[in-house]
């Protein structure tokens, strides 16, 4: 089975968004008054944005976007066939996307899950966020979320790849030239192949 994690294209996002799998179309549902997969995919676009393929067939979209200096939220949603992705997107997240976010000067990144997500939840204590704490009636019906988060402060550096951010930070020099989109090369390719 082939995964490649690749940039992000709204034709792509599109797809995954069209075809949610239930426990992310029931949180996405209850964020947003109105939606549809060509806006969501569009909103995804901003900041640090992949998808996974799974032999060829986009079937989950990823990443990070900063609301403001300092602060990112990251993101993930995708088709049933995401469970195949997870660990391939794990490893890039560790990888690539958290010393790129670090390397832009994040002091802190949170998700936030619906609290009857278990499959979100877990992933996202496997992938070293510490829950904050419940944020009750967060949906636009009323439903509970649980916000995580990853700090500079805490343990961003250690739970991302194992980087400090002061060597995160020096990655990025070296990276910005290679594409203007402060990308690099490094945010272009897949690390994961299988």
């Amino acid at each position: 089975m082939t995964l490649r994690i690749i940039p992000a294209a709204l034709r792509d996002l599109s797809y995954i968004a069209a075809n949610l799998r239930p426990e992310d179309r029931a949180e996405i549902d209850c964020q947003f008054d109105d939606w549809s997969p060509a806006l969501l995919a569009l909103t995804a676009l901003q900041g640090f944005a992949y998808v996974a393929e799974l032999e060829g067939n986009p079937e989950a979209g990823f990443g990070a976007a900063e609301q403001r200096g300092g602060l990112w939220i990251a993101w993930s949603w995708g088709t049933r066939r995401m469970r195949r992705c997870v660990p391939g997107i794990t490893e890039f997240f560790h990888a690539v996307l958290g010393p790129d976010v670090a390397a832009r000067g994040a002091w802190r990144v949170e998700a936030r899950a619906l609290a009857a997500n278990e499959l979100a939840l877990r992933w996202l204590a496997r992938l070293g966020a510490t829950q904050r704490c419940r944020l009750p009636g967060y949906g636009r019906n009323g439903e509970d979320f649980l916000l995580y988060d990853w700090t500079r402060t805490s343990n961003f550096g250690e739970s991302w790849n194992h980087v400090p951010f002061s060597k995160a930070a020096g990655a990025e020099a070296a990276a910005t030239d290679t594409d203007h989109c402060r990308q690099g090369r490094a945010g272009a390719r897949s690390r994961t192949q299988g």
